[in-house]
């Protein structure tokens, strides 16, 4: 049987995409939010370079721990496929960007560089379901809203701010919910950690924006995550299925990022 007579019967779509489901959330919380506040051309190219780099840690993670166990299946090769496509995307978008926008723009992504080189290594060692490479993902690409915001013409102290926003909206949802679905497994979770990154993620934002940094409005949806955390890590919560936690935290993520766009266009 041929490679490609092969590669028929493998299941691309989990080669291809993500199976994170909340991963996507991380993407398109911040990019959506940086594009709707800061829209300009570098924005739209911006946009694709991260989608781009995106969509290539699935097919390159198995790539990648493929080659290191010496496997040449039919998976790798579509793996490579894929890779080199989503590669395509990000390259052309990574160029357009640097060719229009200024180099400064950029200085978001030198901060977290080695945190990218560091997701390489525990995807290809299968370690990415840890909780530290959840949370230093979630840092890595929520920067695209900082670089987007910097390639548009905002202030350096706004771009960063906005991006701490949205490290305040996923590290701390990201602890949640691994300790709800520890919860609705009987296995041992942490209720004080959650509640507590929940708190100090409303005192960053409120202190954004005393100082006029944020909108003062994406206040009332962290205070609605931290009653989300409470109420569902308590024995009061309805007793739900992991999808259904993801359908839920993906609505809370695009309300936040609704807030934070809604804020700063009516200055609320």
């Amino acid at each position: 049987m041929s490679t490609d007579a092969a590669a028929i019967k493998v299941r691309t779509r989990g080669i291809a995409l993500p199976t994170e489901h909340g991963s996507w959330g991380f993407l398109f919380e911040p990019l959506v939010a940086a594009i709707a506040i800061a829209f300009s051309m570098p924005a739209v190219w911006i946009a694709l370079a991260y989608i781009g780099a995106f969509l290539m840690r699935q097919p390159l993670k198995i790539y990648v721990a493929d080659r290191m166990a010496g496997r040449d299946l039919p998976q790798t090769s579509v793996a490579l496929r894929f890779v080199s496509i989503f590669g395509i995307v990000y390259v052309t978008g990574v160029a357009v960007s640097l060719a229009i926008a200024e180099l400064k723009s950029f200085i978001p992504i030198l901060f977290v560089a080695p945190f990218g080189i560091y997701q390489i290594y525990v995807d290809a060692s299968r370690q990415s379901r840890n909780v530290l490479p959840e949370l230093t993902g979630a840092v890595t690409i929520s920067s695209s809203v900082a670089v987007i915001a910097l390639a548009s013409g905002s202030a350096p102290e706004t771009a960063y701010a906005l991006w701490l926003v949205f490290i305040a909206r996923l590290i701390p949802s990201i602890m949640y919910v691994r300790n709800r679905l520890r919860l609705e497994k009987g296995k041992d979770f942490m209720f004080a950690l959650p509640i507590a990154l929940h708190v100090i993620a409303i005192v960053l934002v409120a202190v954004l924006a005393y100082f006029a940094l944020v909108p003062k409005l994406p206040l009332v949806m962290f205070g609605v995550l931290l009653v989300r955390s409470a109420w569902g890590l308590s024995d009061y919560r309805k007793r739900v299925k992991a999808m259904r936690i993801g359908v839920m935290e993906a609505i809370f993520g695009a309300l936040t990022a609704i807030s934070v766009i809604l804020g700063y266009h009516f200055h609320v």
